[in-house]
């Protein structure tokens, strides 16, 4: 008996509930992250890249632990895509689908990362988020080097099972000819994707209100 005393109690000091798992899901990808293929622009389009190891794709969302509030960030570089785009006529570009391994997602806390994967996103099972883009709107009809442009992204995200619209806002510019810089960013509902926080201990409050952000650097090398 008072050897499960102690355990209890070690649980309980290291900071109880979700984030503390003896068996943790694995965090390293099953297969290399490849990108689908994507319908050219037109005949004099490029073909751009997302540069994974430029790039970031992150995720915010509040909680209340141990009685303060404070702001996730889980942030990984496994994210692939394409997009086709003919610079002299921009509005006929083509973005492909954007495929993150949810299983690479990192916070500050491992034991946090843990329930992730094996509990919140169960990337055992569901290892990929993907966005498959059904409109763009808001695009310049030119682009120079050197310039900014914004537009709109709207498809459809998939999480886990579940898959809901979503519209991102882009700020991209054109850096060189080869090279596109950007960010695309929105908010989610997690409730909308049936993602469940188990209740637990010291976590008061996790919000339903998630931001999410893509900073990419896409390549035609």
């Amino acid at each position: 008996m008072r050897k499960w005393v102690i355990i209890v109690a070690v649980v309980v000091l290291a900071g109880g509930g979700f984030y503390v798992w003896f068996n943790s899901s694995s965090s390293d990808p099953s297969t290399p992250l490849t990108a689908p293929t994507v319908s050219q622009a037109s005949a004099s389009a490029q073909t751009f890249s997302i540069d994974s190891t430029s790039s970031q794709a992150t995720f915010t969302i509040d909680e209340v632990l141990r009685g303060s509030p404070k702001t996730v960030v889980g942030a990984t570089d496994q994210i692939a895509g394409e997009a086709s785009i003919d610079v002299s006529d921009p509005p006929t570009l083509q973005i492909g689908t954007i495929k993150i391994n949810a299983r690479t997602l990192t916070t500050d806390e491992n034991q946090r990362n843990n329930s992730i994967r094996r509990f919140i996103l169960s990337t055992d099972q569901y290892e990929f988020v993907e966005f498959t883009p059904t409109k763009i709107e808001g695009l310049p009809t030119s682009i120079d080097v050197g310039s900014q442009f914004g537009f709109t992204v709207t498809g459809d995200m998939t999480v886990k099972d579940a898959t809901n619209p979503v519209t991102f806002d882009v700020t991209a510019t054109l850096v060189s000819d080869g090279r596109i810089e950007g960010t695309a960013t929105t908010r989610i509902t997690r409730s909308e994707f049936g993602i469940a926080i188990p209740s637990v201990p010291f976590v008061a409050d996790v919000s339903d209100d998630v931001g999410l952000e893509l900073d990419f650097v896409a390549t035609t090398g």
